[in-house]
Order: structure tokens, then C-alpha cells, then sequence
């Protein structure tokens, strides 16, 4: 990130982190967590299998104890057991018990979170039919599919309205219509207030779903994206032109960080959109016949595997 930015009021923040570090024996599995998460957002949380994401969600949600360091979540210690009735949670590798209907399930979760049975009457329904198994409401779980489960999961993560909500993989085993179900709940949390905090290797979806994302690696955070903004350096121009020099070429250095091709085609990358309409007046004006001029966006996978690098981590 560049520049400075004005440091978000702990009060505005629902996850805060300082040097949060887990050591198991020998193996140091998060080496040095600092992080903010700001309330109402969805925020990513990305990286390579084995680079501590797992053991750091553990550590926020006060399931395993950091060898060093300090969480904060919602304004309380993340060890605190009374904040931990205002978040909500779906691991990636749930196990719930088969025997019990969708229904059934729903209404353990919510008496478990404290939920009245008036509350319970009308919560169950409503978040059945906001997962879209209200037809399934009286199979017992051990018949539903992968997805199904998926979908159930995040009921009982949501059921009572939790402030946060930690999703770990929540896509994982959803054909299409079923992510995108997930993407307009987790959005209608957000519009409600709440603050997600999602884990997934399904970048396309983090891309479309996420306000902000860090990357995480050996245990740390070694960068930050807003994906309502354009990063420095990634956007990237195909260009298919005429009459090409070598001294118009040198020209568009003041707006590329890098050129490179050769004859009647270039691509040029630059750090902000607002440079293309001055690169294309530019060539315009140099009398360069143009017949493609097209932009394009870096993804967040590539964004990924550029920070990432070539290294190959393992659990």
C-alpha cells in the first residue's frame, strides 16, 4: 500500500491484531499476525496451504491460545467468552449430527446462542428459506449432499445475528447457483452491519465478494488490497498499431512502468486507469494508426501468485 491513511478509531474496528504469534513445538505456525479489520466489511483472508490462516482464525476465535502477542475482536480480548456470543462461525471441515433434521439443527444452534423460543419459531423458517431449504426441513441431515451441508452451515452461523462471522471455505462443494447464493448472503450481512471474515482459495469468488483482502505468508501479512481500487502497477494495455517508432515508443515511458514487443505490437502496463485516455491521445497525436487498444485488469489471482512467488508451501 502507498501513502499513509488515517488510522481507523479502535471502536470502528471488529478485529484487531499485534504480532499475534503461535508456536506448536518446533514448528512456528503464525510467526508475527498484525492486522485491522474494519466493522461492516468483508474481508479476505488469503494465502497458500500451510502459511498459518487455520491456526490464526483458532487464535480469533479463542480456540487456541497464542504463544505471543494480542487480538482484540468487537472491542474485547479475543480469550473473552461473553464477545464470543456475537460471532458466528463456519469451519471449513464441519461436522454436525447426521441424525438431526435441518430443522432441528437450527433450533440446537439457536438455543445454544441463547436464542427464546419465540426467537426460535421464527428464526428457523425465515433462515431455512434464506439458505433455500425450507423444502428439506424435516431430512435428517446424514441424506444431504455436500452442498446441502454447506448451505445448512451457514444457517447456523448466522441464526443469531452475530456482529462477526468467520467463513472458512463457505463455497467449497456449491455448483454456481449455489456461490452466488452464498455471495448475496454474505452481501446481505454486510448491508445489515456485520462484519465477515472470509477464508477461501476460490479467488474469483474473494474478488467479487470481499471489500479488502490481506495475504498471508509464514504467519504474516505481507500485503493489503482494496479491491475497490485500482493497485499500483496493474493494469496492463494491449496495444496493435501502425507506425510504431522507437522514439514514440520511448515517449509512452512517462506514463508505463514497463513496455515491451516489438513491430506493430506492445503491451504496456501503468499504474492507474486515468493514464489511458492521455496514452491513447498521445499515440492519436504522434499520427500512429491504432487498431486495438485494450486494457486489462490484473486479477486477484494473478495478484496472488505474483506476491506469492514460486514458492510452494504445504501443510
Amino acid at each position: 500500500m502507498t501513502g499513509e491513511e488515517a488510522l481507523p478509531s479502535p471502536d470502528n474496528l471488529a478485529i484487531e491484531t499485534r504480532n499475534l504469534r503461535k508456536v506448536f513445538g518446533s514448528k512456528v505456525a503464525v510467526r508475527g499476525l498484525s492486522l485491522q479489520v474494519r466493522r461492516g466489511e468483508i474481508f479476505g483472508f488469503l494465502g497458500p496451504n500451510g502459511a498459518g490462516k487455520s491456526t490464526s482464525i483458532k487464535m480469533l476465535l479463542g480456540l487456541v491460545k497464542p504463544s505471543a502477542g494480542e487480538a482484540t475482536i468487537l472491542g474485547c480480548p479475543s480469550s473473552s467468552v461473553e464477545v464470543r456470543r456475537r460471532i458466528g462461525f463456519l469451519p471449513e471441515d464441519f461436522r454436525f449430527y447426521d441424525w438431526l433434521t435441518a430443522s432441528e439443527l437450527l433450533a440446537l444452534h439457536g438455543r445454544l446462542c441463547g436464542l427464546t423460543p419465540g426467537q426460535l419459531r421464527e428464526r428457523v423458517p425465515a433462515y431455512l428459506d434464506l439458505v433455500d431449504l425450507t423444502a428439506h426441513q424435516n431430512r435428517r441431515l446424514r441424506g444431504f449432499s455436500k452442498g446441502m451441508l454447506q448451505r445448512i452451515g451457514l444457517a447456523q452461523a448466522l441464526i443469531h445475528q452475530p456482529d462477526l462471522i468467520f467463513l472458512d471455505e463457505p463455497t467449497s462443494g456449491l455448483d454456481p447457483m449455489g456461490r452466488r447464493l452464498v455471495r448475496d448472503i454474505i452481501r446481505s450481512q454486510r448491508g445489515r452491519g456485520a462484519t465477515v471474515f472470509l477464508n477461501s482459495h476460490l479467488l474469483s469468488e474473494v474478488e467479487i465478494t470481499c471489500d479488502t483482502v490481506a495475504f498471508i505468508k509464514q504467519g504474516e501479512v505481507i500485503a493489503m488490497r482494496d479491491l475497490h481500487e485500482s493497485p499500483p502497477g496493474e493494469v496492463h494495455v494491449t496495444i496493435r498499431a501502425r507506425n510504431l517508432s522507437p522514439e514514440i515508443v520511448e515517449g509512452l515511458s512517462q506514463w508505463a512502468s514497463s513496455i515491451n514487443g516489438d513491430g506493430e505490437r506492445l503491451n504496456l502496463s501503468t499504474s492507474s486507469k486515468k493514464h489511458l485516455p492521455q496514452i491513447l491521445r498521445y499515440l492519436v497525436a504522434c499520427n500512429v494508426e491504432v487498431y486495438e487498444f485494450t486494457p486489462k485488469h490484473v486479477s486477484l489471482e494473478e495478484s496472488f501468485l505474483e506476491i506469492m512467488g514460486d514458492e510452494r508451501d504445504s501443510e
